[in-house]
């Protein structure tokens, strides 16, 4: 599956534009991070791939003459003695049980492994940079159709906000390098993105229903699954990174969403529903880092203006996703 969703991405994406050019990916052996790395790596392009662990690395990717593994925390300097023409940066803390349990860590990450990448892309003079940020951003909204111009209500006191209100804090980092230094950055706010490749160990709602269908388990809700917001395909996601690496405004954010998908979790949950999988409801008051509930339908028509549309829709993405985990087994 993974395989189909890299060649499906150089069909759709010209790809000669990176030619004789070299790419930095952080958080390279993450979900986005390797189908970026993936796809640009069969392209034939140069990939310098930074990621903390080796082995983990050296599984996904194997040996490959046109990428080097640079093994650090994001957290401490970027050394490369190579010129470097692209940075995607995906480098980030992911799983909601951290923002909560690690709220400090989390912020770190964002700002101080930011930094070290700004620096780095300010002293290299790039082409071009890519953050990826998110739509809890845009936090608790009163529309639910939002642009890249709206914003919402985040309570700033709640452990939880570490995510949210750092990833609000290093777009302004990346706004401000771009305002005096002239750092070519831009800013991607994904929605929940998922597809092939995701791993087992992934505990975001969507692996979680993915793999209660796989073991033929009812799907748990512990809420009343009333956060309604649209999602992305990782063929679509990566398609559209690209596109804002090349075309995107400095400085500016793009949303990143298949408009089509909007939906609510517990209507998505019962959309997977079938005779060995029934949604179950468990509510109770236990934390588990679960955003706050909103309501937000991501406008990309911002992005769509640069030639991107989304292509695979909700049932498309968890039959793929579903086919890819049952490949692992």
């Amino acid at each position: 599956m993974l395989n189909n969703d890299i060649q499906e991405i150089l069909e759709n994406f010209d790809m000669s534009v990176f030619r004789g050019k070299c790419i930095l990916i952080t958080g390279a052996t993450g979900l986005i991070g390797k189908l970026c790395a993936k796809s640009l790596i069969a392209s034939g392009v140069k990939v310098i791939a930074l990621v903390r662990n080796r082995e983990k690395a050296e599984k996904i990717f194997g040996k490959q003459k046109n990428l080097t593994l640079l093994v650090q925390d994001i957290n401490s300097q970027i050394y490369i003695d190579k010129n470097i023409d692209y940075i995607i940066h995906t480098a980030s803390t992911t799983a909601s049980s951290d923002f909560v349990q690690k709220p400090v860590e989390t912020i770190y990450t964002a700002l101080n492994g930011t930094r070290n990448v700004l620096e780095f892309a300010k002293k290299k003079k790039i082409t071009s940079m890519v953050y990826l940020s998110s739509l809890e951003v845009y936090g608790v909204t009163k529309n639910e159709n939002v642009t890249e111009s709206d914003y919402g209500y985040i309570n700033i006191l709640s452990p939880r906000s570490s995510y949210s209100e750092s990833k609000k804090m290093v777009e302004t980092m990346c706004a401000s390098y771009f305002s005096e230094y002239n750092v070519p950055v831009k800013i991607a706010r994904l929605a929940q993105t998922f597809g092939a490749g995701v791993s087992k160990s992934d505990n975001r709602v969507f692996a979680q229903f993915a793999k209660s269908v796989i073991n033929k388990e009812n799907i748990i809700l512990h809420t009343k699954g009333e956060t309604k917001r649209n999602y992305c395909y990782t063929t679509d996601a990566i398609r559209a990174i690209f596109t804002i690496l090349i075309k995107g405004n400095n400085g500016e954010a793009y949303n990143v969403a298949n408009k089509n998908t909007y939906i609510s979790i517990a209507d998505m949950a019962r959309m997977l529903e079938n005779d060995d999988t029934k949604v179950v409801y468990e509510i109770d008051d236990k934390d588990r880092g679960f955003n706050p509930t909103v309501k937000i339908c991501l406008d990309t028509a911002k992005l769509e203006n640069l030639g991107w549309n989304a292509k695979i829709n909700l049932s498309q993405m968890f039959e793929r996703t579903i086919n890819s985990l049952k490949e692992e087994e």
